[in-house]
């Protein structure tokens, strides 16, 4: 192969080489793009799952949320959440069984109305610092975590509405509590969003009924790709029960969450498909230009085999330059694309706001798409653009091999 004669070929054609550039950048840049926003699609409907170090969240609905004829409770004071009802010691002791379950976290959550207004409560395991809504400690703008008795954490917008700071005592349930510190809830963990944290002991003793219980259940698999096998597992032997994941995040966001899942491949595959095709037509087409050209290399000396090397030499360069340059506007696609911001559904189980019941299925929150640009993404792009300069090299070597060198000189 004359490599000095590839590079004058191509600059000497340098419109012709534009056009199977751009043609490949063009497909390789929208694979990228596309594939790289799918993925953040699909982390940012896990992250309130990871935020908290969960694979699945177990709770148990008050009968009434299954059985309308009931009598409604009362709403004053502190309560149980509608779809956070106790779960007795032997649930905990069946859930701590389970096979595959890593390790297990209990939290009790509560609802308190009064004059002042509607909040949530959370008490957090101490013991668990790792899962679950402790991992909010993480997240604190001043102050501590409680590590004693009597003291709360409260979210700072919370805290400012209501003109709360360190240091200041607050009534929960009757009982004084001291502000120990303010947090604020990381983007996308709405399923740990609580006005007030406090130890679990102490949340279980605002409860008239003080059972020493707990509502909420975080559980971390050993194998997450076993995930939908533990769930069916859970579901069978603890009846009543209501099993979260991320995937009911995605089963709430209906069908985009669907096509972005399982049509994105596909998508950004065709719209490679339909580069490839292009570029393969514009190379044949400028293989019957340059068949004189041809026709006069192989009179003076070249066989069919170097011209053919000469060829795939042109096209191997338009390719690596096309795979890279749409590798480079895929990524700047996709850096854009990681300013917008999509509204990710809270299935109403896991919504810790009264004001949402079945009917309304589900609230959202707005955070911004998690955009990266993997490795694997990276190699497999410039391995298709690498694929489809390959092709296109396949025919035209099927065409060139058509062509009679006699017959081209005679059209001179």
């Amino acid at each position: 192969m004359y490599y000095r004669y590839v590079l004058k070929e191509l600059r000497h054609h340098r419109h012709r080489t534009l056009v199977n550039v751009l043609g490949i950048a063009v497909g390789i840049a929208l694979f990228v793009s596309i594939n790289a926003v799918s993925t953040a699609y699909q982390k940012a409907v896990s992250l309130p799952f990871k935020n908290l170090g969960a694979d699945l969240v177990v709770q148990r609905a008050e009968k009434r949320a299954v059985d309308s004829s009931l009598p409604a409770p009362s709403m004053r004071g502190i309560r149980l959440p509608f779809s956070n009802q106790i779960l007795s010691s032997h649930d905990l002791e069946k859930l701590d069984a389970v096979p595959g379950v890593d390790a297990m976290a209990a939290s009790l959550l509560l609802w308190e109305f009064d004059r002042g207004g509607f909040r949530t409560i959370m008490g957090v395991d101490l013991n668990q610092p790792s899962l679950g809504p402790v991992k909010v400690k993480e997240w604190l703008a001043k102050g501590r975590f409680p590590n004693g008795k009597g003291e709360v954490v409260l979210e700072k917008h919370y805290a400012k509405f209501h003109q709360l700071q360190l240091g200041d005592q607050t009534i929960i349930g009757g009982l004084s509590f001291n502000v120990v510190g303010l947090l604020e809830i990381k983007e996308g963990s709405q399923i740990a969003s609580a006005n007030i944290y406090l130890p679990l002991a102490d949340a279980q003793a605002l409860m008239e009924k003080n059972t020493g219980g707990v509502n909420l259940v975080y559980l971390r698999l050993k194998n997450p790709s076993l995930l939908n096998e533990t769930k069916t597992h859970i579901i069978q032997n603890l009846p009543g029960v209501s099993v979260t994941s991320s995937d009911s995040f995605l089963e709430v966001m209906g069908g985009v969450s669907r096509i972005s899942d399982q049509f994105a491949l596909v998508v950004s595959l065709v719209a490679l498909g339909g580069a490839v095709f292009l570029i393969i037509k514009t190379m044949i087409g400028n293989l019957v230009e340059r068949s004189q050209e041809i026709g006069i290399l192989k009179a003076v000396g070249w066989t069919g085999f170097d011209v053919q090397k000469q060829l795939i030499g042109e096209v191997f360069l338009q390719s690596l330059l096309g795979g890279v340059g749409g590798i480079l506007a895929g990524y700047l696609i996709s850096y854009l694309l990681g300013y917008l911001s999509i509204p990710v559904s809270t299935p109403w189980e896991v919504n810790l706001l009264p004001a949402f019941a079945k009917d309304k299925a589900a609230s959202a929150q707005t955070i911004r798409l998690p955009v990266s640009m993997s490795a694997g993404l990276i190699t497999a792009s410039l391995s298709l653009s690498l694929a489809a300069g390959g092709l296109a090299s396949y025919f035209m070597g099927r065409r060139m091999a058509k062509m009679k060198p006699v017959d081209i000189l005679r059209r001179l």
